[in-house]
């Protein structure tokens, strides 16, 4: 009997944030999924606004798996996960262990394909990177705005860190995201179907 799937499913039970009080509760699994599309969307702004020959559908699998290993060790709040080198390195290390844990719940012959996915070592992934990363902060982004629509300014400070990290990316990408699509996440949904 295999495990990995079972255990993937688990994502909706881990909440995210925490620390903060939330008007709704985010999960996991909801997290994953949203930073997953926004990864694709910006893959496909990078080839067809900024040059780039990137693999939207490779950028959006990695950011589907991008924090997996919490199912393991739960989500650690920002602050904690960041407080010092020490934390930070303590962590890696937790996170690594729990990737081999996952990974040892499938059959062997599975393994090194989903592996390919933990540890993004396919030839093109070092360019997606980036992008997977910038779409886990434009998710959270999107999270505080939502919440501060709902008068929640608990995630006011949250999101202008996360914008200010997005920024020193320096990701054309990142910023047309944020330009043109993410006004749109304070929009209700008459506003967000009605005419432009």
């Amino acid at each position: 009997m295999e495990h990995f799937f079972a255990m993937l499913s688990r994502m909706k039970w881990i909440n995210r944030w925490g620390l903060m009080r939330n008007t709704k509760s985010e999960n996991l699994c909801e997290h994953s999924f949203e930073t997953a599309v926004i990864a694709h969307a910006l893959a496909v702004l990078r080839n067809r606004r900024f040059g780039g020959r990137v693999n939207p559908e490779r950028a959006a699998l990695l950011a589907l798996y991008h924090d997996a290993t919490e199912i393991i060790t739960g989500d650690l709040p920002t602050p904690v996960k960041y407080h010092n080198s020490k934390i930070r390195s303590a962590y890696r290390e937790v996170e690594s262990e729990a990737q081999g844990r996952l990974l040892g719940m499938l059959p062997p012959d599975l393994k090194p394909d989903y592996e390919a996915l933990f540890c993004a070592r396919e030839p093109g992934d070092e360019e997606l990177l980036p992008l997977v990363k910038a779409a886990d902060k434009l998710s959270a982004i999107a999270k505080c705005v939502e919440e501060r629509e709902m008068g929640n300014n608990e995630f006011t400070r949250a999101e202008a860190t996360l914008r200010s990290t997005v920024a020193a990316m320096h990701l054309p990408e990142a910023d047309c995201f944020l330009e043109e699509f993410m006004p749109s996440y304070s929009l209700t949904l008459d506003e967000q179907d009605g005419p432009a």
